[in-house]
């Protein structure tokens, strides 16, 4: 009877340990995810947290509803009924983040006792660190320390359920803790950073005591001597959708987890070796259906790509295979607040940050012919205005036009381009209603971004009028005064004068920049309070007054055909939501290296020449005006009360 007893909890234990056996969800949250950094570090733009050994865990509550979940979509509910009970007394409409873990008699997280948890009375927590919705409204844009204070209100004092605090800017001090306590690491995240559901970035670094990765299982070797179930497990990690060998390790084993982790691999034999290329291994092995992964120790991954020294640790039945890859070599933590300056020789890269460096390429490629204007220009023009130009493209999609060849090339238009970037260039997926795809656009937010784009061709930048935080209420109302052949630019001025009055009736603030190119950009800024539709039509009845008191060369005919070679176009359709111009400060691919410039409205009068605003002139120009346009990411205009000034 006692043996069918541990018969029966075997079978159970091994149950849990096999991917796919716990009820998967089909729609969950992938939680955010971390880089790895080498060196702890002092920042104050950081907050330093334990990194808690255990199993991650997103919960989503709806009062008493819980769905407790793996980062893999693997219900927890049933595995964790204690930790599930006291979500559901909470009562809350949210969704939170954090860790699953298991403490000794210390008080410490123990993986192992976590796996062990129905054999012991060791107590179980849930570390929470972050909330992403809070009664139906999504957090994930706040900053985190906005999150963070959300939560702590939250979570109520409860043994089961912890806030999971942190300290700020110490962090080397806090590492310094964390290894006298013998924890597994700290995670240095970054203080206004956005949540970023399914997305490592380098806005979340994780530093641990040692250096650990995980493995899928591909099989095993025969034991040897005394050793009984088998010698060493052959490991691998996902390169695409092929299994890579990295090495094999029979270290770290006790009779429990040998007995353990070779009843889980019985099941899983099979003739084929599951790599495409013959393993060199001392001893034959035993194939097997590469679906266990594991987690190691080790000392160093050697030249070849294998590890040296791994030791096992535990399985991981909380991670797919399909994410088992060999993590990129660990960013360099932030070493102070200065960047080195912009070089032109291609063998010398652009340190943009603290912690990336760029690489460039074609440095001395001419993208203007006429002017000499090389690629490395280019950067270093961006780079020398970075702080006045990135608040205009901060977390805005980015629509890349990329002239790779210079202006003697139409170059071409790159929306869906996130995917592609590096996983420490920020992206968001926007449905696209047109195309009925997924597009992921990337947001340029710093300086390490800009530097990318440009090296990519991209002279000019091309942001949404609207930013991530509110992506239907734009931050300004555009009019575009574009010109035909046969116009000159003293026509296009005294368009953009009307204009301003017709503005200044409406007592709606306006501010004016060049194209870069022949015609002139009116922007009024919005607060975010109105709708793309709604500024649209503001916009449509502002040009349709400006055509009015200049019906001999102004138009609302967007058709060039129909419109001739000697109307300026009033264009309002700009004020949609996907729609894209030139950024202030934005070179143009045209000739003169021309900048789209904000302009005061003195300078706004007949002479004015566009073409005096180019490469060569703009920074020494922001030294002595500084940014003009700051005023268009302010308050905003009333609508209401415009409207009713203009009717009278």
């Amino acid at each position: 009877m006692e043996a069918t007893k541990r018969q029966t909890r075997k079978k159970k234990e091994v149950k849990r340990y096999l991917p796919g056996k716990s009820r998967k969800l089909s729609n969950y949250i992938r939680p955010m995810l971390a880089k790895e950094t080498d060196q702890p570090f002092d920042d104050s733009d950081w907050i330093f947290e334990i990194k808690w050994d255990g199993y991650r865990a997103i919960a989503e509550l709806d009062k008493e509803q819980v769905k407790l979940y793996s980062r893999n979509g693997n219900m927890f509910n049933d595995s964790y009924p204690q930790i599930t009970e006291q979500l559901k007394k909470m009562n809350l409409h949210a969704v939170i983040d954090g860790e699953i873990v298991a403490l000794d008699k210390e008080g410490k997280p123990s993986f192992q006792l976590l796996q062990d948890f129905e054999n012991n009375a060791s107590p179980l927590v849930y570390y929470v660190f972050d909330v992403l919705s809070l009664n139906g409204k999504n957090t994930c844009n706040l900053p985190l320390l906005e999150r963070k204070a959300l939560l702590k209100k939250l979570l109520k004092k409860n043994d089961t359920i912890r806030f999971a605090d942190h300290v700020a800017e110490d962090g080397k001090s806090f590492f310094k803790l964390v290894l006298k306590k013998d924890l597994e690491g700290m995670m240095a995240k970054k203080a206004d950073s956005a949540y970023y559901p399914g997305r490592r970035t380098n806005e979340w670094l994780k530093i641990k005591q040692h250096k650990t990765a995980e493995a899928v299982i591909a099989g095993f070797t025969e034991p040897q001597g005394g050793r009984k179930y088998f010698g060493a497990l052959v490991l691998g990690v996902m390169d695409g959708k092929k299994l890579k060998y990295i090495g094999h390790t029979g270290s770290g084993f006790n009779h429990r987890t040998l007995v353990e982790t070779y009843d889980l691999l019985k099941p899983l034999i099979r003739k084929e070796s599951p790599f495409d290329v013959p393993v060199k291994t001392n001893m034959p092995v035993t194939w097997v259906k590469p679906e266990l992964v594991c987690e190691l120790k080790f000392t160093e991954w050697t030249k070849d790509g294998s590890m040296r020294h791994p030791i096992f640790l535990h399985l991981r039945p909380d991670k797919d295979k399909k994410e088992v890859k060999k993590e990129p070599a660990p960013v360099a933590p932030v070493a102070n607040k200065k960047s080195a300056p912009v070089k032109t020789r291609e063998d010398i890269n652009v340190v943009a940050s603290g912690r990336v460096e760029v690489p460039l390429t074609h440095l001395d490629k001419v993208f203007w012919p006429e002017e000499g204007v090389t690629k490395g220009d280019v950067i270093r023009y961006y780079q020398e205005i970075n702080e006045i130009i990135l608040p205009y493209l901060k977390d805005r999609p980015e629509s890349l036009k990329r002239n790779p060849n210079g202006i003697s090339d139409k170059g071409f238009y790159q929306k869906d381009a996130g995917d592609q970037a590096p996983d420490w260039v920020k992206s968001i997926s926007i449905h696209s209603e047109s195309g009925n795809k997924d597009v992921d656009y990337i947001l340029c937010g710093d300086k390490a971004t800009l530097a990318y784009l440009n090296n990519l061709g991209c002279i000019e930048l091309n942001p949404w009028h609207s930013t991530i935080k509110s992506l239907d209420h734009p931050d300004y109302l555009i009019i575009d005064i574009d010109p035909s052949a046969k116009n000159t630019f003293d026509q296009v001025i005294e368009v953009a004068q009307i204009v301003r009055e017709i503005l200044e009736k409406a007592k709606a603030p306006g501010f004016c920049k060049t194209s870069g190119a022949t015609g002139m950009h009116i922007y009024v800024p919005t607060g975010r309070k109105y709708t793309y539709d709604q500024l649209k039509d503001f916009a449509h009845l502002i040009c349709v007054m400006a055509a009015d008191r200049l019906p001999r060369f102004t138009t609302l005919e967007r058709n060039l055909r129909k419109r001739g070679e000697k109307h300026i176009y009033l264009d309002h359709l700009q004020n949609r939501k996907g729609q894209t111009i030139a950024s202030a400060y934005s070179l143009r691919p045209y000739p003169g290296a021309t900048v789209s410039t904000p302009l005061a409205w003195k300078e706004v009068k007949p002479g004015l020449d566009p073409s005096a605003f180019n490469i060569h002139t703009t920074p020494a120009r922001l030294k002595k005006t500084g940014d003009l346009f700051s005023g268009v990411l302010g308050k905003g205009f009333d609508l209401a009360r415009c409207l009713k000034l203009l009717d009278k």
